[in-house]
């Protein structure tokens, strides 16, 4: 009997997956219809518009041959009409001169003295035209060739360092591409894109080449969609297949229920409020609910591939404890996050904690959590705290620190952000769970979660595993 039921729940899922695809492909195709019918009228309107401006422009070059050979032709008629008038003139002057003739010797009649030529010609065979080469060429005109649809080679697109790079092909050669637009967005569906995402398309124009790298990305869903046309002068080709890439990054919240009452919690940033925040932590009492989990951890769970999984609730941190602590664990894998610290604070402190961290103690101070320690009370120090003991760190304080866990191996390293240089590194074996946990008194910071491991970080984890140095576990 259980073995018909799990049968049959898998036949009901399947077609409600094909369901979805069958509804899916239908919207494709109405909005294909649509876009059929927008894009005609467009080519149409365009075609019109080209040829009305062909036509125009053979129209003023008639117009010009035409006021040219009238030009011509006064031009010619009143020379011709000038020669004649003067040679009919002469003509009567000559008449009247016969009698005279025995004058000649002395005085040359005026009727030797003309030219005989006419002093333009009638022949206007050099403003004659011939169309027959432009006629060819008008008659070989054709509708402008769509550029080739690409194709993105998957095989060498890379995911890394929080950039993608992306490389497609055309079919064959063609050197009246001008350029590439790249279309990309977020998605946590794998496989081909769905009508209704919950992100918009993002664009990239005029890329000349036949790659692109995205940098500076922030990987807060599972996967990126990307999609590729080639673009001639006056028209653009159809889209590539689209390709779905994984982009797996260490996603989270702050756990605003978690902190401190004088910790004013938004989202992914905390400020000192010296008020206590007794008025919202009233309202938040009345609000809170008795789920285990919270929202953003909660989805994380329903994701199979997501190794960190959510952080049951717990109590508010309480007395000289001013943590914060993540909404989602870490259970499995390598993670890293930074943190943006106000280096002008009291205090601060950032690292990891175990689930059975007490409310009313401080990271550092007890075997359940490790962190790095600013302390600007009397003098400015940093040092690696752990069960109560501390290092003194002989390093610049940055103003960004990444926080690197490789849970399977219980490392958990803290660097400079922006140069990658090593600061400390606590060497353990997790038993349980971990957790973000953050401290800061009478200042401020912000958390930049959706990050890979740097490359940077790994090869040096690579380098450093299994050496003991100043960097290696408080004991």
């Amino acid at each position: 009997m259980g073995d018909q039921k799990e049968s049959l729940r898998k036949i009901t899922h399947t077609l409600a997956v094909k369901n979805e695809e069958i509804s899916n492909f239908i919207c494709t195709l109405k909005q294909s219809l649509e876009n059929l019918e927008a894009n005609s009228n467009r080519v149409q309107d365009d075609l019109q518009s080209e040829f009305g401006s062909l036509h125009a422009a053979l129209d003023e070059m008639k117009e010009n041959m035409l006021t040219r050979i009238k030009q011509e032709r006064a031009s010619r008629t009143y020379e011709l009409q000038n020669q004649l008038s003067a040679c009919s003139k002469a003509l009567e002057s000559s008449e009247e001169l016969l009698e005279l003739a025995n004058q000649t010797l002395v005085t040359m009649a005026p009727a030797f003295r003309l030219s005989l030529k006419a002093k333009a010609s009638d022949n206007m065979s050099h403003l004659m035209v011939d169309f027959s080469q432009e006629r060819e060429m008008l008659q070989g005109l054709k509708f402008l060739p769509v550029p080739a649809t690409p194709e993105i080679q998957v095989s060498e697109c890379q995911v890394c360092d929080n950039t993608v790079t992306i490389v497609w092909t055309l079919p064959e050669p063609d050197n009246k591409i001008e350029h590439y637009i790249l279309e990309h967005r977020r998605t946590n569906h794998e496989g081909p894109p769905r009508i209704r995402e919950d992100y918009p398309w993002m664009v990239v124009e005029g890329i000349r080449e036949t790659e692109h790298t995205l940098t500076g990305l922030r990987f807060d869903t599972r996967f990126m969609t990307f999609r590729v046309r080639a673009c001639n002068k006056a028209v653009a080709g159809e889209f590539s297949e689209p390709v779905t890439l994984e982009t797996h990054a260490f996603t989270f919240k702050l756990d605003s229920s978690s902190a401190h009452q004088n910790l004013k919690v938004d989202d992914l940033s905390v400020e000192w409020d010296s008020s206590g925040g007794k008025v919202q932590e009233i309202r938040k009492e009345k609000n809170r609910t008795n789920s285990p989990l919270h929202s953003p951890a909660r989805s994380a769970l329903m994701s199979p591939k997501r190794a960190p999984t959510a952080r049951p609730g717990r109590d508010r941190f309480t007395a000289e404890s001013y943590t914060v602590l993540a909404d989602t664990m870490i259970d499995a894998g390598q993670q890293y996050w930074e943190v943006k610290l106000d280096k002008e604070s009291k205090a601060f402190a950032v690292g990891i904690a175990l689930r059975s961290l007490g409310r009313f103690d401080q990271l550092g101070k007890s075997s359940a959590s490790w962190c790095i320690h600013l302390n600007n009370w009397l003098q400015q120090s940093l040092t690696a705290k752990h069960n109560n003991k501390a290092r003194t760190l002989d390093c610049p304080i940055p103003n960004t620190i990444g926080v690197y866990v490789n849970y399977d191996e219980g490392v958990v390293s803290f660097y400079n952000a922006k140069t990658k240089q090593l600061m400390h590194t606590f060497r353990t074996k997790f038993q349980q769970p971990v957790i973000p946990a953050f401290m800061v008194w009478n200042g401020s910071f912000s958390v930049v979660t959706g990050l890979q491991v740097p490359s940077a970080v790994q090869s040096g984890q690579r380098k450093n595993s299994g050496t003991s140095s100043s960097n290696a576990s408080l004991t």
